[in-house]
Order: C-alpha cells, then structure tokens, then sequence
C-alpha cells in the first residue's frame, strides 16, 4: 500500500496533473495484483494476540485500490484485479472501458510485485514453471522456464482530447483492446491457440487496425514448452 501510494503521486507529477487537483473528482483506481506475500508474512510472523481490525486492513488485497482513493479523496470507480500474469493489462483495459463509458475522467492504474515469502516460488519452482538455472530464454530450444522478478508501476489513462487540451504529457495512445479466457484446456494453466487468435480478431477491430500494418509485437514469452508455441 505504501508503495502504491508512493507510485501514483509520482505519475500525476510525471503526467503534469498536480495531485490536489484530483481531490473530489471522479478518478478510477485500478490496481493489479495477484498475491500478497506482505499479508502472509505478516500473518506467519504475528502472534494470535496481536490480530485486529487493522492487520486485515494491512493485507486485504480490496484495500490496495481502496487506500489509494481514500488518501487522494477520489470519488471514481475503484478495485483490485486478479487475473495471474495479465492482472495490469486486464486491469488497462478495464480502465480503458471505464473511461470510455464515462465512469471517470481520468484513470490510474498500478500494480507492485514483492518477493518476501518464498511459499510462491516454491510452489512455481515445484510446478517446472521456474527456470532452474535463472536464466529466461523465451521461443528458444533451451527455454526451461521463466524467472521471477519485483517491479512496481502506474500509469494515468485520460481520453486523448482531455489530455491534449489539459497539457498533459502524453507517452501513447491506446488505439484498442480485449479480453478473454482460454475456456476449458488439457490443464487450468494450459492455453489455447484458438482462444487467443480469437482475442486478438477483436483486439485488432476494437482498434480500427489492419493486422498487417503491426510492426512491433510484445509477447508474453515465458520461456515454457506449453506457452511459447502460442
């Protein structure tokens, strides 16, 4: 929660939106994250007589998007989202359909990822989703996994003309997006070819684009047999 709130005064500056001026405004707050190490941690260390209200509210994933809005005063939409790997651009697109439908006027989406509880990796490292010698090698033969990292980020979504008119600084343009689910396969973490292509025909026409004029691509290349062929 710290650390959200660290990012998210750091990305209205960036983007030349002065914090303050977000306070009582309709301003969505979307957060990633798929565990919680902190709150295990927390727990395991704890003794039973130290548990109250506010230990909950320290680890409660609800209260990550939640404590964002409450420290900024912003009346938008606000939730956490949990969908493993893809919980920040899922959580993008969500932001993305808000603003659009006029939920709020300006979006913020974050997430960070702290390795303080071995249990996760253990437990990757059990399943051969882990690389055993530390090193990714996405779409090449000797791809044995991938490795885990800590990261954190935000970013501050606006409809363009806003953001033009405002002067805001502006990195790039969400042209389209969409989401799916792989629906039923050999394994629960197993994906599929034709669900994907499948999201990708509506991400392309969502954007207004011609698969043929893409340049660059950004894939999810986690080095594993099951996933790279995709």
């Amino acid at each position: 929660q710290r650390i959200l709130l660290e990012l998210v005064w750091e990305c209205l500056e960036d983007a030349g939106i002065r914090p303050d001026d977000c306070a009582g405004e309709r301003v969505g707050v979307f957060v990633a994250c798929s565990s919680s190490d902190y709150w295990s941690v927390m727990l395991d260390s704890a003794n039973r007589s130290d548990i109250d209200g506010w230990t909950n509210l320290g680890g409660s994933l609800s209260i990550l998007s939640s404590r964002i809005s409450h420290a900024f005063d912003l009346r938008g939409p606000s939730f956490t989202i949990d969908t493993a790997c893809s919980s920040s651009l899922y959580a993008a697109h969500l932001a993305k359909e808000s603003l659009s439908r006029g939920e709020c006027s300006l979006a913020l989406v974050a997430s960070a990822n702290l390795m303080i509880n071995p249990g996760v990796t253990l437990g990757f490292s059990r399943a051969k989703m882990l690389s055993p010698n530390g090193s990714i090698r996405p779409f090449g033969a000797e791809a044995s996994g991938y490795v885990r990292g800590e990261g954190c980020g935000c970013i501050a979504l606006k409809p363009l003309d806003a953001a033009s008119s405002d002067r805001d600084r502006i990195y790039a343009i969400i042209r389209g997006s969409a989401v799916s689910h792989d629906g039923r396969t050999p394994g629960i973490t197993v994906p599929s070819l034709q669900a994907q292509r499948q999201m990708l025909v509506l991400a392309y026409a969502d954007a207004g684009v011609d698969p043929r004029s893409v340049r660059y691509v950004e894939a999810h290349g986690t080095g594993t047999p099951v996933g790279d062929p995709l």
